[in-house]
């Protein structure tokens, strides 16, 4: 009988790393559903909601980028061993 080695490799597929394909997936669903945001009503400031929606997203994504960034490299530093920077 052949024993198989025990798995020393952690899973590629974590929840920290899923957490960050959802946080770089929602830009991309909510600003590829045009029927979702394609009305004039509500204004804000007298910007019709079409425009103000999209340019509400940019600092949004950046921020879900940024975090899903932070949540792959902290995962990369556990998983060498807490050494790099």
């Amino acid at each position: 009988m052949t024993a198989t080695p025990p798995d020393t490799a952690p899973p590629v597929v974590t929840p920290s790393r899923v957490i960050a394909g959802l946080c770089l997936l929602a830009p991309f669903v909510a600003l590829l559903w045009v029927d979702s945001y394609s009305r004039v009503t509500p204004r804000f400031i007298g910007i019709p909601f079409f425009y103000w929606y999209q340019m509400a997203w940019v600092p949004v994504a950046a921020a879900l980028t940024y975090t899903a960034y932070v949540l792959v490299r902290r995962e990369e530093r556990a998983r060498k061993g807490g050494a790099a920077k």
